[in-house]
């Protein structure tokens, strides 16, 4: 196998999302040589626009790729909160969470993806699309991967980044974690920037909790967090004019928004879930990132940024000298398990108390202290 630090070996990444980029970015930079599989042929990325708070350019930050995102992206200046009806209830402009870190942004996601994308190949990743393990054996030397195209290769570390619906998670674990429906179900549209938006908005004291993001100079995404008992889809053709009866009663920006969703606009409709695989997050040679050991929901805009702060961690223990891989797993799961959870428990929590009708004041108490616990250093 060719040599990588510690002798690792060539290491495999499943999945080309943004966890499975990252780690294959974070460790190409230590002299790890990387494969990643991608099950999309096209390796395309579906969504609206993407919340990064100051965690997460942190994260993007220690990656290399802040520029990138500053270029492509918006940053915001701060935040005002409102009424459903359009009525101003704060203005808040927090403070960074380091010297000469913006405070937050947005980025479309499928400009975030081609950033991402970019990056891997520059570094010269070897990315084989349509493709993903389908069987592996492996010992204390090595793990011999079986690809779904039947050819076979060694690898001395396997990241597994292949989503909240991990196959490989099944494959490899007796109880995997499995995916749970909060009872939100979120919509997204991308909709024409005002020139004079340069903060997020967030709409309360609705059913139907709301918010826009501005992700570039011309575009924003508005999501709304809509009530939902059983999941189910609505077609294509009618989610224009069910989306504007959600948003019937919002006043202010995203009154505008409403009136512009048309036939062409484009909506992405999704259930919120969320799924926690218990530690260890490692077996043998294979480690779990990402949302395959902890999806969240979007209340704090901190899945992306935990996926990246994955990649990092994982890297950064893997080039530890003389550190044996158990050792080096292990201690990327201790690093990681109780942040990541208090994620995943803490967007679970906000989103059971937004369908209780907790008041505006209750969230983003909730909001502004796990904020404040994800500013600290992973």
């Amino acid at each position: 196998m060719t040599g990588a630090p510690n002798g690792l070996g060539r290491v495999l990444v499943i999945g080309g999302g943004i966890a499975g980029m990252a780690t294959a970015i974070a460790m190409s930079g230590r002299g790890f040589a990387v494969d990643i599989v991608e099950a999309d042929p096209d390796w395309k990325v579906y969504g609206a626009g993407l919340t990064i708070t100051g965690p997460t350019l942190r994260a993007f930050r220690d990656l290399g790729l802040l520029p990138a995102i500053e270029r492509e992206g918006f940053l915001v200046t701060g935040q005002r909160m409102f009424l459903f009806n359009g009525t101003l209830l704060a203005d808040q402009e927090p403070p960074p969470i380091a010297p000469g870190l913006p405070t937050a942004g947005g980025i479309m996601r499928p400009k975030l993806h081609q950033i991402m994308s970019a990056e891997v190949l520059a570094r010269g990743v070897n990315v084989r699309l349509g493709t993903t393990m389908s069987d592996f054996r492996q010992d204390a030397s090595a793990v011999s991967v079986t690809l779904s195209d039947g050819t076979t290769a060694d690898y001395g570390l396997v990241v597994v980044a292949d989503g909240i619906y991990s196959k490989t998670r099944k494959m490899l674990f007796k109880e995997p974690a499995v995916p749970t429906y909060t009872g939100q179900m979120s919509w997204r549209v991308v909709a024409p920037r005002p020139s004079e938006m340069t903060r997020s908005e967030f709409f309360f004291g609705h059913a139907n909790i709301a918010g826009i993001i501005p992700c570039s100079q011309s575009e924003v995404y508005a999501f709304i967090l809509h009530p939902e008992v059983t999941p189910s889809r609505v077609a294509d053709a009618d989610k224009p004019a069910f989306l504007r009866s959600l948003l019937a009663d919002f006043g202010g920006a995203m009154a505008d928004i409403r009136e512009g969703i048309n036939a062409q606009s484009a909506i992405v409709q999704r259930p919120f879930e969320y799924a926690l695989q218990t530690e260890p997050w490692h077996l043998g040679r294979f480690v779990l990132i990402g949302d395959a050991a902890h999806a969240t929901t979007p209340h704090l805009a901190s899945g992306a940024g935990i996926a990246v702060e994955d990649g990092l961690v994982l890297a950064q223990e893997l080039e530890q000298e003389g550190r044996s891989l158990p050792l080096a797993l292990a201690a990327f799961t201790k690093r990681r398990f109780e942040r990541c959870k208090f994620v995943v428990e803490s967007s679970v929590e906000i989103g059971r108390r937004q369908l209780e009708g907790a008041p505006p004041e209750e969230i983003g108490m909730r909001m502004g202290k796990a904020m404040h616990v994800l500013a600290g250093e992973i």
